[in-house]
């Protein structure tokens, strides 16, 4: 047991031994999600959370939205009822991996220089786990939240959520019911600026999403003869000049209220249109932070033909493209007069973007919670430019952050771990989350 700032107690010392075996054992389950109908490895997912749940008294659900693709869900009865619920959210599947790419086995969770290996560590059985341990210990000592606690550990997130979050959304919103916030992944993680100050990063705001099928159609035609109609050469420079394009920097309240705090912590004024002197200074977030200070375009695949002496009728791509919040309408105007008239441009998935204020409650209980055990620490607000299964709870009326605690070495490339060759999360940032979440859930 370890003693508060405020004198009351936290337990933390069997979750802290736990975690890194649960985290371990749901790496081990292999849970890649290659995007279509498959997901065996959801379902034992879920059932080994159920069972984790059910072996401390809790009575944890599983739906399967589609064979394999399950998830499971559960609540714990907080000391008043009668408050709002909070959820805490985070998914079981993953990206593939290569094995033959890394170091360690990416499904063997391995543990070696001080940190668990595989594919999910950070994106997100890292966070998976600490919940599933800090539950469980609270459940065998009789330590009961302040309020009602909704827990679901969900399929399918990395390809947008259609048999996860968003079906039990859709189908199941009864489960939700009372539930007025929420935390969950990519967030909460640490920035050393000096020996005085470790900055903690909490999620408030998400980019929207357009992943987009791009279509030229031309003539098709004999490889050998002169051919001014043809869809590669169309498309290809369609692409190259979006794949070059640099958008406009955006002030959004959220990368205002993040440079504020920079600005005061660096101890120099801030400018958003000139941050590549500031960005080369923030080492392994600043991949974060730089995408999210305009909306982004990125072309992911190509696709035409089938033969090298036939030129084809029609040439596709692919294009990851992400908004800011409020600039979706000059994102897609931008997009169409980039590619042309020649471009026909489609929605393959469509997501909105988020954003929320950083206050309330919820929010100086992350900040209590870090700062008992970092005293350097300072939470301060960062826009994801990716997105999470927040968007799906947000049609809830649930207001989500990201809030996954871990205390990170400086030298780390937190960004590169996320959907990357040799990702990994340090032993002792799992048992810093451990004791963090188990203080913020006495102060939520």
């Amino acid at each position: 047991m370890s003693e508060s700032s405020t004198g009351s107690t936290v337990s933390g010392g069997n979750a802290e031994r736990e975690v890194v075996d649960l985290c371990r054992d749901l790496i081990r389950i292999d849970t890649s999600n290659y995007g279509d109908h498959s997901g065996p490895g959801e379902r034992l997912a879920a059932e080994y959370v159920a069972e984790k749940l059910a072996e401390v008294g809790l009575e944890p659900q599983i739906f399967e939205s589609h064979k394999g693709r399950a998830s499971t869900v559960a609540r714990i009865e907080g000391e008043d009822p009668s408050r709002p619920a909070l959820l805490i959210h985070g998914h079981t599947d993953v990206v593939p991996a290569n094995a033959a790419d890394w170091t360690h086995d990416p499904f063997s969770g391995e543990i070696a220089d001080g940190c668990v290996w595989g594919r999910g560590a950070v994106d997100m059985k890292d966070m998976d786990a600490m919940t599933l341990a800090v539950v469980r210990e609270r459940m065998r000592t009789g330590r009961k939240p302040p309020r009602d606690i909704v827990l679901a550990f969900v399929a399918d997130e990395e390809a947008g959520g259609t048999y996860g979050a968003r079906y039990l959304v859709d189908k199941h919103p009864g489960l939700f019911e009372g539930v007025n916030e929420a935390i969950s992944e990519v967030g909460g993680f640490s920035f050393t600026v000096n020996e005085k100050l470790r900055l903690y990063l909490v999620e408030t705001a998400q980019k929207g999403m357009h992943w987009m099928k791009l279509t030229v159609d031309g003539t098709a035609g004999h490889g050998s003869m002169i051919h001014k109609d043809n869809a590669i050469t169309e498309l290809s420079e369609a692409v190259g000049r979006l794949g070059r394009h640099k958008f406009p920097v955006r002030v959004t309240k959220t990368l205002r209220h993040f440079l504020d705090e920079l600005s005061d912590a660096l101890g120099t004024e801030l400018d958003p249109e000139n941050m590549d002197e500031t960005l080369a200074k923030l080492g392994g977030i600043s991949k974060l932070i730089g995408a999210s200070l305009q909306n982004t375009a990125n072309p992911t695949q190509l696709g035409a033909g089938y033969k090298v002496n036939v030129i084809p009728g029609q040439a596709t791509a692919h294009v990851d493209g992400r908004y800011l919040p409020g600039y979706e309408e000059e994102f897609l105007a931008d997009l169409d007069r980039i590619l042309g008239p020649n471009v026909r441009r489609e929605d393959v998935h469509a997501d909105k973007a988020l954003e929320t204020t950083f206050d309330g409650a919820l929010v100086d209980a992350m900040q209590t919670a870090l700062v008992a055990e970092d005293p350097i620490a300072r939470a301060v607000p960062y826009m994801l430019s990716a997105g999470t299964d927040a968007k799906s709870f947000d049609d809830l009326g649930i207001r989500g952050f990201g809030f996954a605690p871990l205390k990170l070495p400086p030298e780390l490339d937190f960004a590169g771990m996320f959907h990357g060759v040799d990702e990994r999360v340090p032993v002792d940032g799992l048992q810093f989350g451990v004791r963090v979440l188990d203080r913020f859930i006495d102060h939520c």
